[in-house]
Order: C-alpha cells, then structure tokens, then sequence
C-alpha cells in the first residue's frame, strides 16, 4: 500500500488547556481582513475605488462583521443545516461549534455592501469591483484551514497525492461505530506500560495518540481511505489563481463599474463547481449536482447581471492606466 500523507495536523495554535486555546481557522479569518484592508486601501489609494482610503477600515470592519460572519453564519444553516437550527435555535450562537457557508457570505457582503454605497452615495457596483479582488484571499485562507482541520476533504481516489484524513472516522458509518476498536486491532504488538495514555475511546483521543506514537500513525493508515485533497484544489482555484485574474483586470485593464464584480461570481462559480467534483458530498445530492455546486449556479446568474449592467452603464473610475 503506497504511504499516503496522514493528516494529523491539530486544529489549534496551541492549546492553552485540552479543547481551548487560538485556532487555525480564526487565523485564517483574521489574515483575510488584514490583507482585505491593505489592499483595499491601496486601490482607493490609487483611485481604484470611489471609498476614500481613510474610511477604508470601517468599510471593512462592517464586510467583516454583517457581511462575511452574519452572512456565512445564516448561510449554513439556511443552505446546510435548516433541520438543526429548527431543532434548536440557540445553536446559531455556537459559533466555536463551527457552520460557515461561503455562499453565505458571498451573499452577505453583497448586500452590505448595497446598504453601504447607498448610505454613503457610492456606487454600489465600483465598491464590489473592489471587494471581490480580495475575496479570494480570505477563500484561500480558509481552506488552507480546512485543509489543517481535516474537514470538507475529498472522494475516495487513488492519486499520489492523495491524503488520507482522521476526520473519516467521525462520518464514515463503517469506522463511526467503533474506530476505537479497529485502530486497537490495527495495532500489531500491545502497548506497553508507559504509553497506556494512548487511548482510543474517543476521537480527541484517537487523535492525540496518533500525533504521538507512529504506531497509532500505521493502524489509522490502514483503515482510512486515501482522499483527494479537495481543499487544496479550491485553494489554488478559488483562491490563488482568481485573485491573479482579477487583481490583472482591477490594475491592468480599465472596466466598467460592475464587470469585475460579474466576473469573480463567474469564475468562482465554475471553480467552485469543478472542484466539487473531487469533492465528498456532505449533503443529499439535488438530481446530479452536490450543494455546493447547485448554490454555484445561481452566482453565475448574478455574474451576467452586473456585467451586463456594468456593459450598458459604461460607468468608470478615476484612475488612468
């Protein structure tokens, strides 16, 4: 059996006490704002934007607070998890329980920033042309997080590169029941005296042992199913790749108002639904197509609508190339 990458990366900075302590995946957001803020100031510094650059940071606190976190938050459970949030409306608050929807967010900032640029008579379409320029940044954070938290992983495949994730353990009916039992049979010699702290009864517990003991590394290796690294594949594509795209056409192309905001949906929407393929559903799939990738069509819709809107208007900003 080809030695896989095993995904046993811990979810936290570090730990301050078991189960508490700074995670990844709020670094991730935290470098997302950051980079939104100093690039967004950079174009309003540059005459990319109407916003000027000195309420650059107030925009972006409020994209960040009712746009990204609002919106991603509502997103999930309106998309993903309506059946829990009826069961229990106070789980919208647990927010260190995780549930964020990037349509969601997608969606929320949009219409924040709609109330923004008619509060301060902006133009609504040349204040996105600048915010989705960053948008794939903080996507290219967060599913390096994903990645470290072992979540959103991939198909079964049998790829070079493929990784296999512990997270497995906690959805895969056939290991959910009692991994614990199948890692312990795994184990070829038993444990000795000083290494019984090497417990398999719960996940957290399965996981510590394999950060640990190698052994523990070669029993999960065995049971877990090689995976293609899906979050590495909407990192590159969702992330990386389209904001060079679109950091090309802000800087190097003049646009119309509301064509750059057009094509990020676009792009993300056939990124978002070319990476779901490798993708493990989490959700029912609607007829052929998973969640992700029938929310992904309407964004397509509303990326035709402000091009064609931004062709018609031929609206432009100050800044000359």
């Amino acid at each position: 059996m080809p030695a896989y990458f095993l995904d046993t990366f811990s979810p936290f900075i570090w730990e301050i006490r078991p189960g508490f302590g700074p995670r990844w995946y709020g670094l991730a957001y935290v470098f997302a704002f950051v980079a939104a803020y100093a690039i967004c100031r950079r174009l309003a510094e540059r005459g990319y934007s109407q916003l000027p650059p000195e309420k650059v940071d107030g925009f972006i606190t409020g994209v960040a607070l009712f746009g990204v976190m609002l919106g991603g938050r509502v997103g999930h459970f309106v998309f993903y998890a309506w059946d829990d949030l009826a069961g229990n409306p106070l789980s919208f608050f647990k927010v260190w329980e995780g549930g964020m929807a990037s349509h969601g967010g997608m969606l929320g900032v949009l219409f924040f920033t709609l109330y923004y640029a008619h509060r301060h008579k902006l133009s609504w379409p040349g204040l996105g042309d600048s915010i989705v320029v960053v948008t794939p940044l903080g996507l290219f954070f967060g599913r390096i997080a994903n990645f470290i938290n072992g979540e959103l992983y991939g198909r079964a495949t049998k790829i070079a590169w493929a990784v296999q994730f512990p997270s497995e353990l906690l959805s895969n009916p056939r290991m959910a029941g009692d991994a614990g039992g199948l890692i312990s049979k795994a184990i070829p010699i038993p444990l000795e005296k000083d290494q019984m702290d090497l417990r398999f009864d719960t996940f957290d517990a399965i996981m510590h042992a394999a950060r640990h003991d190698e052994r523990a590394r070669d029993a999960l290796r065995k049971i877990l199913t090689p995976r293609h690294p899906s979050q590495i594949y909407e990192a590159l594509l969702e992330g990386a790749a389209l904001f060079a795209i679109l950091w090309f056409l802000r800087t190097k192309t003049r646009q119309p108002r509301g064509v750059i905001t057009g094509v990020f949906f676009i792009l993300y929407a056939v990124a978002r639904i070319f990476c779901e393929c490798f993708r493990e559903p989490g959700d029912p799939l609607i007829g052929v197509l998973t969640r992700g990738q029938f929310l992904s069509l309407f964004l397509i819709f509303i990326g035709a609508a402000f091009i064609i809107y931004g062709r018609k208007a031929q609206q432009y900003e100050r800044a000359v190339l």
